[in-house]
């Protein structure tokens, strides 16, 4: 009787087994069976630090390991960053950091104007993400640990390439934050960076915490958040290529920030135009800035828009507090704020994102402020209108998706869901959908009420 091909298989591995640990030394035979699988994504949590009189604005805060021997090293957020950056100083002890010269590849991809008269190091341009300033610094690498969301595990990546930076980038920061975690467009900012070491997806997925007890998360790589924990399909737009930077940078260098076109904002369903001229026009998405800002003329006409809405719903305004324009006493509803974008999808904000609490007296503020003067773009939406947001930027594809009003924690991407923790703190207490208002005592329940009934194909209105 002739063996069977199981049987055959079976005895061809058991022979390829044994001639592995016949002429395999110890040493190779060990790394053979305890080589890592490489991970499918990695993970950074987010918390959020709140501004104070010494730190003038609202910082969404990270963490990774790095250098030899590894330490916690704490870090702000910044989406359009162009790298990974850390002060240097005395405390920076590591014997695997390297610092590259102007004709190293490495600075070849670090930089597309870079200019080597004399073999110089490799000069890079750092960005402070919420002073708007820049200086001068040196590319370098060394190594750093990263959790994987395989297992509750750490991945290592030993050359990573970051920026040098001096004391003098320190200022501005949260206390204890010593550098920036960039997740920009370049090729070395985190997203495309950590794609190229894992070869996974150029993609990562971010979600700003409401409030300094939530939880956020930054996830590069293969992570498609979970429809079953909120039914809402992902909507996409384009995200724009601007072929001049908007932050101080090399002449001839391209903005590594993320743009998307919004053709209109629309205010209960009525029309505010957009400035959308290019280059300088166009909406820019930034944690650097706590509150989106508006060019003064769309400004305006935002506030003034804004403030008949809310008084035909019989909502009380009363004196503004800086920054904000537009303040009222709490009500239970305010006005439908509706980005209108290129792809004919709406970016819809609730009061949670577009109202902020003043105080305990019961005000609370529109949470838009005008532009600077020198803003380079019309619009740039800021930190706040990005919290309870899932947003997934899709570097390979040149799009972005946002999810809205998900419960996340960070502790089950751990076990690969979207977590459960990323959640609104405003008390909303109601919501119309096609005309029909839902009540609940507690924002959870509200949100739970509201994507059932968005489930079911109804709209929100």
């Amino acid at each position: 009787m002739a063996p069977s091909s199981s049987s055959t298989l079976h005895h061809f591995s058991l022979f390829s087994l044994i001639l592995l640990i016949s002429f395999s030394s110890p040493r190779t035979l060990v790394l053979a069976l305890s080589k890592p699988k490489p991970p499918n994504s990695l993970f950074l949590p987010i918390s959020k630090v709140d501004g104070t009189s010494l730190q003038t604005t609202t910082q969404y805060i990270t963490h990774i390991k790095q250098r030899t021997p590894l330490v916690p090293v704490n870090l702000t957020v910044d989406l359009g960053g162009r790298s990974l950056w850390v002060v240097i100083d005395d405390d920076y002890i590591s014997s695997t950091r390297t610092i590259h010269n102007c004709n190293s590849t490495q600075c070849k991809l670090a930089s597309r104007t870079r200019v080597c008269p004399f073999g110089d190091p490799c000069f890079l341009p750092i960005h402070h993400p919420t002073l708007g300033s820049s200086q001068v610094g040196s590319l370098c690498d060394d190594v750093i640990s990263l959790q994987s969301t395989n297992a509750n595990s750490y991945t290592t990546i030993p050359h990573y390439l970051f920026g040098c930076a001096t004391n003098y980038m320190i200022v501005g920061l949260a206390d204890g934050i010593t550098g920036a975690a960039g997740l920009g467009r370049s090729k070395i900012a985190l997203p495309l960076q950590l794609a190229s070491a894992f070869k996974f997806d150029k993609k990562f997925v971010l979600c700003l915490p409401s409030s300094t007890n939530a939880k956020g998360f930054v996830v590069f790589g293969n992570f498609v958040p979970n429809t079953a924990v909120s039914p809402v399909p992902l909507t996409y737009t384009p995200l724009l290529n601007n072929p001049v930077s908007t932050v101080p940078a090399p002449r001839g260098e391209p903005s590594y920030e993320y743009f998307i076109g919004v053709k209109s904002i629309t205010i209960n369903g009525k029309l505010l135009s957009i400035d959308r001229k290019s280059g300088n026009g166009g909406t820019k998405i930034s944690t650097g800035h706590p509150y989106t800002a508006l060019k003064t003329e769309i400004y305006n006409a935002f506030i003034e828009a804004f403030v008949r809405e809310a008084e035909a719903m019989k909502l009380k305004r009363v004196a503004a507090v800086e920054p904000f324009g537009a303040c009222f006493r709490f009500g239970p509803a305010v006005p439908m704020i509706d980005f209108v974008l290129e792809s004919k999808n709406v970016w819809r904000m609730f009061g949670a994102n577009s109202m902020v609490k003043v105080g305990n007296n019961g005000v609370m503020c529109l949470g838009f402020v005008e532009g600077d003067y020198d803003e380079m773009t019309s619009v740039v939406i800021g930190g706040r209108q990005l919290e309870n947001i899932v947003l997934q930027f899709d570097l390979a594809s040149s799009k972005m998706a946002h999810k809205l009003y998900l419960h996340v924690h960070p502790n089950q991407l751990i076990q690969g869901r979207i977590p459960q923790g990323c959640r609104h703190e405003m008390p909303i207490k109601s919501v119309q959908v096609q005309g029909s208002l839902i009540k609940a005592g507690k924002q959870e329940d509200l949100t739970e009420l509201m994507m059932d009934r968005i489930s079911k194909g109804e709209r929100l209105s």
